[in-house]
């Protein structure tokens, strides 16, 4: 199985190097630039694929020796044993790594992302749960060099959110947020709990791949556009003009609020972004129910329903159930540390995807 998959590595990457050569080629930008970034792509699973060859080439080599006509001394031996099993340990490693590097790259990674967080049961508790969440992933943007933005927000008085949504932009934003979808359980005693109980509360996350006007393409005619005043927490008015946007896509039944900013059409084009991206991810999640059968695993995404992490104050712990890891550092975690979480649900995802795709 790998020698095929090497040899189609070689072949493929020679034929690039050919068609990347060919002066034709050269004048058609666009062609050139499909071929370059598949070359791109395709070089490190080659370089991978140089070293298997290296390795065993060197296997066969010893393999050789060893099992030759004349007499081997004893030393000598030892030796080309100890080469053979050394070979054999890099190609074992090497066919892990070239399966991996031939696995395709999500098409939304490297996109910005909006990320949606709602309180759920639990009441104050709940969209207080969502603030910490909110700062939590606020301050990894910032750990990762991304910007982030609020969108939209509905603030509750006690200094929570029913629901707010921000962007984080920057290259790779998708990639370092996707895993984050699902339902978050949190586990403490409320500041208004005199009793001393531990209460339980959710909070949702959506994570969604910010798209451009042309990847989504939205007819006006199908979108209604409400204006109305802005409000703050408890229904207080904010604002004297009617500046607050609601937008509602009829064939679909997706709706949107904006009144976060000052002009009405700020809040517009907010709410547009927002709608696009519902819209797409909606698109993605129809195409795959279509597919279910032949499309690639994906880790936590997709079912809102899922109870994805819980936060154990009184334990100080933090436990993600879809990879069972828990760790003891609920102060870094809150604070944007959730790196450990992410790469171990990048493991589990592209071991999901090698035996779905049985590369």
């Amino acid at each position: 199985m790998i020698e095929k998959l090497i040899k189609e590595i070689e072949d493929r990457y020679e034929e690039l190097n050919r068609e990347l050569s060919d002066p034709a080629v050269v004048e058609d930008r666009q062609r050139y630039a499909e071929l370059a970034r598949a070359h791109s792509h395709l070089q490190p699973a080659y370089k991978l694929a140089a070293e298997y060859r290296e390795a065993e080439a060197s296997l066969a080599e010893a393999e050789e020796m060893l099992s030759g006509d004349g007499e081997v001394e004893p030393e000598m031996r030892q030796f080309l044993q100890e080469e053979i099993a050394g070979a054999r340990e890099v190609m074992e490693r090497l066919t892990e790594e070239i399966r991996s590097a031939m696995l395709e790259p999500d098409p939304n990674d490297e996109k910005d992302v909006i990320i949606e967080i709602r309180a759920g049961a639990g009441g104050d508790e709940a969209s207080l749960f969502a603030a910490d969440l909110l700062r939590m992933y606020t301050r990894h943007a910032e750990r990762k060099k991304l910007k982030s933005e609020i969108l939209s927000s509905s603030p509750t008085e006690r200094g929570g959110f029913k629901e707010v949504i921000m962007e984080v932009s920057g290259r790779g934003a998708y990639s370092v947020f996707k895993y984050e979808s699902g339902v978050h359980r949190v586990q403490r005693i409320p500041v208004t709990e005199s009793g001393g109980r531990i209460h339980t509360s959710t909070a949702t996350v959506a994570v969604l791949p910010a798209v451009e006007e042309v990847e989504i393409e939205i007819d006006p005619a199908d979108v209604r556009v409400d204006i109305y005043r802005s409000s703050g927490p408890g229904g207080q008015s904010v604002n004297t003009t009617d500046s607050a946007v609601r937008l509602t896509h009829e064939p679909t039944g997706l709706v949107v609020q904006c009144q976060d900013e000052k002009s009405q059409l700020q809040n517009k084009e907010q709410a547009m972004k927002i709608l696009r991206a519902r819209l797409y991810e909606k698109m993605l999640q129809e195409q795959q129910q279509e597919l279910a059968d032949q499309r690639r695993s994906q880790v936590g995404t997709g079912d809102r329903s899922q109870k994805v992490r819980t936060y154990n104050f009184p334990q100080g712990r933090v436990t993600d159930h879809r990879v069972n890891l828990t760790l003891h550092k609920m102060d870094a975690i809150l604070q944007g540390e959730i790196d450990e979480f992410t790469e171990a649900l990048a493991a589990q995802d592209r071991a999901e995807q090698l035996k779905a795709a049985q590369v």
